[in-house]
């Protein structure tokens, strides 16, 4: 070759355009919609997030995984889009596991991305840095899991990955991104090609007519039916369809703790404060988004009245959970808005509301119930107790009903579901299936970023233990996040002793901590209140300013109850050994 041929293939070849693993993940994610990552950096991820900062995407940096993690799958439950979450390998990446399983669980779509060592060390178990096959570990605990080794495939395993988070019943994906992939360097052009655009990965499934014929019947024979309204149907967001199902069936409706407000909890059908009432005595149940697990006693016992005297219409997009713990009379698959939108079809000018007494008896046990709860909820005591706290928060809620609010803790979360009205849909966050403690500031943090609305985080002084230095995180971008902390110094309670008297009890705190000059510490507001009166006045100013708050409300130590409403399941011995 002469030396004028060779000179114009090195100019040509100077002048390709040439694209990596770094930037193909990124275009990847933007080419879907992703426009916010959480995570925390470090290596092989560090500037992975740098640079996806840099182009444009959001990247909210953590101080735990497992707490950027759980802000990923409560943006996926928020926008119907799957939450990212980026982690660093082996430890970071267990760290954010707990989340993925847990969005797994609550059916929350979440994509967690982790980088990893070399395959071929991790394989012979040379002893790389943070060596660990972690696809094999996330395998069992989330919905789908993926390896992407070569740049060309970083299209395809983002768009894998996305679909499989959100179709059918959403969950947890994990993508396993070994660090040799970012620097893989391909030509631009191919990269852009090899890039897909997820289309229609969550289809509607629409029910077949059989089966909607089917439930149509039973219902028209119940003589006290219901809806039970899951976190399901508040994720569907086909919010106007189920509105107009219950109002037009006339049917009383139950929420679950995350489905409040799809109808307002100050809706006349809502039998919210008749719970043990409606469950117990309606005969034909419609679970809309809902499964009958732990949380609604797996359709039996004493819960649910006399053995044999229901009947369950269950709407769910998975069929498998049909069946699951009694028999199910009308099953219905397919997507919640299709289904009620079927459903909503057959109430015609023929539809007789229910029987007048089925209406009257809920009527009335739920007013008995809030006439009987009122006096609790107006106590102005110091030290407050946790009614007292409460019924302040629940007016603050009423005056802000567009507010979010995220709710973890024993006696703190039990209370607060069955006082806090909620009237708009998606506003109530907290524990969901699993029912586990530490998603307080992670899911406060993700509601702020992805709505912009102000939150208000009520948390039990030992759930905010898990995730509370993500104040830090609050604080540092600015967050319109108030946190309330019921403080009565302990788990349950803060009067336990140690019998020795070597140590404090197992679930004792620091006496009269004060919260809320951690807060102080990172430049956000802090608050210190001792009576009802006091604290709605703090949280009515701090959810008006907008600024980073915490107050920490000091609750009897006495007040709460051992587990809360859950005590049955803590195990008690009932042996006294002999001395």
């Amino acid at each position: 070759m002469s030396a004028v041929a060779q000179r114009v293939e090195t100019e040509a070849d100077a002048q390709q355009e040439l694209t990596d693993g770094f930037h193909l993940v990124i275009d990847a994610l933007k080419l879907n919609g992703i426009e916010t990552i959480y995570g925390v950096p470090g290596i092989p991820i560090t500037d992975l997030g740098r640079m996806a900062q840099a182009e444009g995407i959001r990247v909210v940096s953590f101080r735990h995984e497992q707490n950027a993690g759980n802000a990923a799958a409560i943006a996926g439950f928020l926008t119907k889009k799957p939450g990212v979450c980026l982690t660093v390998s082996a430890p970071g990446f267990l760290n954010g596991l707990t989340a993925l399983a847990n969005a797994t669980t609550n059916c929350f779509p979440m994509i967690l991305i982790s980088g990893s060592s070399e395959r071929e060390i991790v394989d012979l178990q040379q002893g790389d840095y943070e060596e660990m096959d972690q696809l094999a570990i996330a395998k069992p605990l989330c919905k789908a899991a993926f390896r992407v080794l070569h740049a060309a495939d970083i299209g395809i395993g983002v768009a894998r990955a996305i679909r499989a988070a959100v179709s059918g019943r959403p969950g947890g994906v994990y993508l396993d991104l070994p660090a040799k992939l970012f620097s893989q360097v391909m030509d631009a052009a191919a990269g852009e090609k090899s890039l897909v655009k997820v289309i229609d990965p969550a289809p509607a499934q629409i029910p077949g007519p059989a089966a909607v014929d089917r439930a149509i019947n039973l219902l028209k024979g119940a003589k006290r039916p219901l809806i039970i309204l899951g976190k399901g149907a508040a994720y569907a967001q086909a919010d106007e369809e189920i509105r107009a199902f219950i109002e037009k069936s006339g049917i009383p409706f139950l929420p679950m703790s995350m489905a409040k407000g799809l109808l307002p909890d100050t809706h006349p059908q809502s039998a919210g404060a008749a719970r043990s009432t409606a469950l117990k005595d309606s005969d034909v149940v419609i679970l809309l988004g809902a499964r009958l697990n732990w949380l609604l006693s797996h359709g039996k016992g004493k819960t649910w009245g006399e053995p044999g005297s229901k009947q369950f219409i269950q709407v769910d997009i998975e069929p498998k959970e049909m069946d699951s713990n009694v028999e199910i009379a009308a099953p219905l698959v397919g997507d919640i808005g299709s289904v009620v939108s079927a459903l909503l079809d057959r109430i015609d000018g023929s539809w007789q509301a229910p029987p007048a007494d089925w209406i009257e008896s809920i009527r009335s046990k739920k007013e008995a119930n809030i006439a009987k709860m009122a006096p609790k909820l107006l106590k102005n005591s110091s030290p407050m107790d946790f009614h007292g706290a409460l019924g302040s928060l629940k007016k603050v809620i009423a005056e802000r009903p567009d507010a979010i609010l995220v709710n973890e803790g024993a006696n703190t979360l039990d209370l607060a579901r069955g006082i806090i009205d909620m009237y708009q849909p998606r506003k109530r966050l907290d524990v969901g299936t699993w029912g586990v403690m530490g998603i307080g500031m992670g899911f406060a943090i993700a509601a702020a970023v992805e709505t912009g609305k102000p939150v208000l985080a009520v948390e039990g002084d030992s759930a905010f233990g898990f995730s509370g230095m993500e104040v830090e995180t609050i604080c540092r971008y600015d967050l319109p996040v108030t946190i309330v902390i019921f403080n009565n110094n302990g788990i349950y309670r803060g009067t336990d002793t140690d019998p020795t008297g070597r140590d404090p009890g197992t679930t004792v705190f620091v006496k009269d901590s004060r919260y809320d000059k951690m807060m102080e510490a990172f430049g956000g507001v802090g608050v210190n209140v001792t009576t009802p009166d006091e604290l709605y006045r703090a949280v009515s100013a701090a959810m008006d300013s907008g600024k980073p708050t915490l107050i920490n409300a000091v609750i009897d130590p006495a007040a709460g109850s051992e587990s809360g409403n859950i005590g049955s399941l803590n195990p008690q011995s009932v042996v006294v050994r002999k001395k």
